[in-house]
């Protein structure tokens, strides 16, 4: 656990289950003094009431608990607060998990994972980086660097060049390098580079580097 933060990571933790609301507390508590707890929910009226002000750094959300309205809840959630959010799921459901990224959620962890990892994604989360499941962020890396494609964004990837691709491929990498280091990976100049990035934004619909990277990394449905 990083030990350079100057004040504790406050974890808000939404759950419909209050013993799993205990445990997650137990484990955040475990991190002290690098996180602390600074509210729990089992609904949604009790989450809103709790990100009022700035006092939540990452909101812990099991989207069970708004799955009707979970999509428009996160977009909610981005537009009321600064609360940064990471969903914790019982399950992989790849469908679901790509939609909550789309949405505004920073990063996806499973109940299955080490309490070791879950801790880590908030420490990242709360730093503003992207957590994704390994396997399939390394998934969506190869199918982008591939072309190949399943789900309904394929129309927009179709229209990739390999050079693009492999351009996209080498930004899901190397997620925090700058543009001139990833030039200088790829063999290409820098200028070159932002030509060809601001040809993929045209294409993907996408604005900038952090919504390319949203939307390659979320891709979790491109068969490899």
């Amino acid at each position: 656990m990083n030990s350079q933060h100057l004040k504790p990571i406050n974890v808000l933790l939404v759950d419909e289950y209050r013993t799993v609301l205990w445990g997650l507390e137990q484990l955040v508590a475990s991190a002290s003094p690098a996180m602390a707890i600074c509210g729990m929910a089992t609904n949604i009226a009790d989450m809103f009431a709790n990100v009022a002000g700035d006092a939540v750094d990452v909101i812990l959300l099991d989207l069970k608990l708004v799955i009707e309205d979970s999509f428009r809840c996160l977009e909610r959630l981005n537009r009321e607060c600064s609360a940064k959010v990471l969903v914790i799921s019982g399950t992989s459901n790849l469908e679901v998990d790509q939609q909550a990224i789309l949405r505004g959620a920073r990063g996806i962890v499973y109940k299955k994972h080490s309490p070791e990892l879950i801790l880590r994604a908030i420490e990242k989360v709360s730093e503003g980086e992207i957590w994704l499941d390994r396997v399939n962020l390394t998934r969506a890396v190869t199918a982008l660097a591939n072309g190949k494609a399943i789900d309904p964004q394929a129309e927009k990837i179709a229209k990739l060049t390999p050079k693009e691709r492999q351009i996209v491929s080498a930004v899901v990498k190397e997620k925090s390098a700058r543009g001139k280091v990833v030039a200088e990976k790829l063999h290409i100049s820098e200028h070159t580079f932002r030509n060809h990035m601001t040809t993929i934004y045209k294409k993907l619909e996408v604005s900038g580097r952090m919504e390319l990277y949203l939307y390659a990394s979320h891709q979790t449905q491109i068969a490899a």
